[in-house]
């Protein structure tokens, strides 16, 4: 089966929910092998072995992640409520600046876990139904 094969497969059996679900609960595990060695570092010199080790490549793809996010909070047709929009775009711009810091050598990434970490649960909670009114 060919990769576009692959993706078009998926879509048809996931809904776009499910597939961010997916997507940032895989790199929240990338982030948590490094977490710990990262954070709790004593040199920047073990900071920047674990950054080399794999973390560098983890972070970038979570700032894609959120970047993409960010992009589609910010589409006229995007169908979350103005509030929930705002709040993501807040988070989306946190995620910016403590990706930038760790990079730079300061601790951040347990932050960053907690974060994707809460938004991967509110993707699993279904949607309430609405109710009408009586």
């Amino acid at each position: 089966m060919s990769i576009n094969a692959y993706k078009r497969t998926l879509r048809e059996i996931e809904s776009p929910r499910q597939i961010e679900r997916r997507v940032l609960a895989s790199i929240t595990g990338q982030l948590e092998d490094f977490a710990d060695r990262y954070d709790e570092a004593s040199s920047s010199f073990e900071r920047i072995t674990v950054l080399h080790s794999g973390l560098r490549k983890a972070l970038t793809d979570n700032q894609k992640f959120w970047q993409i996010l960010k992009y589609d909070l910010s589409e006229s047709g995007n169908a979350l409520s103005p509030e929930l929009r705002a709040g993501l775009l807040s988070l989306a711009i946190w995620v910016e600046k403590t990706t930038a810091s760790v990079l730079g050598g300061d601790a951040g990434v347990r932050a960053l876990i907690n974060v994707n970490a809460n938004i991967v649960t509110a993707l699993s909670e279904q949607p309430m139904p609405l109710m009408k009114s009586a």
